[in-house]
């Protein structure tokens, strides 16, 4: 679903990834924290970012979201140039994101999560008043059950554990429809027994929702099993690019890892 109107420039490739980024980089002072880095993600992929701390995933993530104004290169979206866009505007454009640190509505019940992250203009006054109509509602328990949460819908968020927070707000993030969803450390602080429901819940969205998914994880096993392609950074740099088998056998990734760049 793109909703990415306005009149914008359009990616010079003449293609239409749903993201790609044209030498991205960004400084703080004397340090440089993404370096010329260039990703594509294709509609219906499932694309993972890893690399040591400090690598600058986040970064580079808060540069395509609008977080961060990038120093050079640009950022397109669904084959519109957004680098100049303020934060609210890409989102709106059909970007989600996903933190590692759950931001849902902790005293709303479970259910009005969801209905507001599928209104337009967000947690509004008029939004907690207006009644939603039967498709939302519909939509909500769908995805509740989904994430198997159906059973406490009516509880509130808050009190619910920090991964089914994050099931909260990937529904959530699902609600909203978006073009592109960006998710950082997804597996971050969820049990290993949950972590498996957490797969299957992530590619079923992509099969059956036709999610398209760009996202950062430590947790090797969990990329390696869940990524079409794999992107790796090291000290701000794109070192390598390719299919899990590829990145887990390619020299200069486990290098980064060893600290031997």
């Amino acid at each position: 679903m793109s909703k990415a109107t306005d009149a914008a420039e359009t990616d010079p490739q003449g293609e239409r990834a749903v993201l790609r980024t044209d030498g991205v980089t960004k400084r703080f002072g004397g340090l440089t924290a993404v370096d010329d880095v260039d990703v594509e993600v294709q509609n219906g992929e499932i694309v993972g970012l890893i690399g040591p701390n400090g690598a600058g995933k986040s970064t580079l993530f808060n540069c395509i979201t609008g977080t961060l104004n990038a120093d050079e290169g640009r950022v397109y979206l669904q084959g519109q140039d957004v680098t100049d866009w303020p934060e609210y505007k890409i989102a709106r454009a059909g970007l989600g994101r996903m933190f590692q640190e759950t931001r849902i509505f902790g005293d709303m019940t479970v259910r009005k999560n969801l209905l507001l992250a599928a209104q337009e203009g967000g947690a509004s006054v008029g939004n907690l008043l207006r009644r939603p109509d039967d498709s939302l509602l519909a939509r909500t328990e769908e995805l509740l059950d989904y994430v198997d949460l159906g059973g406490l819908a009516d509880t509130r968020a808050g009190r619910l554990s920090f991964g089914q927070q994050k099931l909260i707000e990937f529904a959530m993030e699902l609600m909203a429809e978006p073009d592109l969803l960006l998710m950082d450390e997804p597996a971050g602080g969820i049990n290993p027994a949950m972590l498996e429901n957490l797969i299957q819940y992530i590619r079923t969205a992509n099969e059956d929702e036709e999610a398209t998914i760009f996202l950062i994880e430590h947790n090797m096993d969990f990329v390696m099993e869940i990524a079409d392609r794999i992107y790796v950074l090291a000290h701000g740099e794109r070192i390598a690019e390719g299919t899990p088998e590829e990145i887990q056998n390619d020299q200069r990734v486990l290098d980064a890892y060893l600290g031997r760049e």
